[in-house]
């Protein structure tokens, strides 16, 4: 079993939470001991580095699936990072989030794609040619460096961490950046407790689920140790 990643070689991690308006193993996408985000979310996917956690909350849209309270629906240490290469490679060709390929210099969306099929979602996703500057893949390898739970997470936070409970309630649209130190604390005592808890579906594939919604605005709140 693969050892979980020491966040950040020794350097203080930082974090970033957003709410999810849907999951359908699309963003984040969990297959085969691998959790990907590659589409949705260019921010984080543009800025996280190597050692970031990554907490995704549940929106309120997902009540009407069990997700309640805004709870926890996954949380990952970014291990590597990709370029748009990731979707050239095969490796990753059959996973449900590679739904992009370069045709010249250019990348077109496949034809079989589930997710992401209106005309402005690929600049969106990937930025405009020829920088395609968003075009950056987050990847945590191995079962051990994320958490994914669906709608079954079994950590209540909001009575322990009043704070990280006012921010995440209160998330609105565009990427912001918090330095409050007891912020970056409490998060930094929700990973602990959420690593001592068993993934339900760490190793087992999240049925990609192509119902034509998407995480398409970029709200997140990136935190840093101070």
């Amino acid at each position: 079993m693969q050892k979980p990643l020491q966040t950040g070689q020794g350097k203080i991690p930082r974090f970033y939470f957003y709410k999810m308006r849907v999951d359908n193993g699309g963003a984040p996408c969990a297959q085969n001991g691998l959790l990907t985000l590659a589409i949705c979310k260019p921010t984080i996917r543009r800025v996280a580095p190597v050692g970031s956690v990554i907490i995704g909350f549940a929106g309120d849209s997902l009540r009407s699936e069990g997700y309640f309270d805004n709870s926890i629906v996954y949380a990952a240490i970014v291990s590597e990072r990709l370029g748009g290469e990731y979707y050239s490679k095969r490796e990753y060709a059959v996973r449900p989030d590679c739904i992009y390929k370069r045709t010249g210099n250019r990348f077109t969306r496949k034809v079989k794609a589930m997710f992401h099929t209106e005309p402005g979602h690929l600049e969106h996703d990937l930025g405009t040619p020829p920088l395609y500057e968003n075009a950056h893949v987050l990847l945590s390898v191995g079962a051990d460096n994320f958490r994914y739970f669906g709608n079954r997470c079994p950590v209540q936070y909001k009575k322990k961490f009043l704070l990280l409970r006012k921010e995440v309630e209160g998330l609105t649209q565009g990427h912001r950046v918090n330095h409050d130190p007891q912020l970056y604390k409490q998060l930094s005592a929700l990973k602990k407790l959420l690593w001592k808890v068993p993934s339900p579906i760490a190793r087992t594939p999240i049925p990609a689920k192509p119902d034509g919604r998407c995480d398409f605005g970029d709200d997140a709140v990136e935190c840093g140790g101070c």
